[in-house]
């Protein structure tokens, strides 16, 4: 009989459905709080670009919105790590306007480091980068419980997400 392998993908991206979800619930606390009152505040989501652009008054305003934006990611389960911010911009009638990037994928020299730190462990485990995550298999589900356990632990700079586990 072959020997059964079991595997799982190591991935970081977002849930864009979380993230659409925290904008709107931004939206909504942008509307309904006294210090945005008569404020040209916003927020804007494109999904299909995995864009954000936030836009405040002031500097005040702009880091208020980016504020509220964290803390709902937070809430829903969405890492800051997924967000690169752009330097904030002046734009028409004194506001402010930020654009932040929606990280998609893991890139080759952070997946490299990725297997590094697996390989480090000892454990009878394969790991190979395919685009933009990797896949890491073995014959043992434990070996494969060690891995997830030591890169939550870890403070690595993507977020990283672990899913399709068979």
């Amino acid at each position: 009989m072959a020997k059964e392998n079991y595997s799982f993908d190591i991935v970081s991206e977002a849930d864009l459905q979380e993230v659409d979800n925290a904008v709107n619930q931004v939206k909504k606390e942008i509307m309904t709080r006294f210090d945005f009152k008569g404020s040209k505040s916003s927020i804007d989501y494109n999904r299909e670009e995995k864009k954000l652009k936030l836009v405040g008054d002031d500097d005040f305003k702009l880091r208020s919105v980016r504020d509220i934006l964290a803390n709902k990611l937070a809430k829903r389960g969405v890492s800051m790590k997924l967000l690169t911010f752009k330097e904030p911009q002046a734009v028409f009638g004194g506001c402010h306007q930020q654009e932040v990037d929606l990280v998609s994928g893991i890139p080759q020299e952070k997946a490299k480091e990725l297997v590094k730190i697996i390989k480090a462990l000892d454990l009878k485990v394969h790991a190979q980068i395919e685009n933009e995550k990797i896949r890491v298999s073995s014959p043992k589900k434990d070996d494969l419980q060690a891995v997830i356990s030591h890169l939550r632990k870890i403070d690595f700079p993507l977020a990283l997400t672990f899913n399709n586990y068979r």
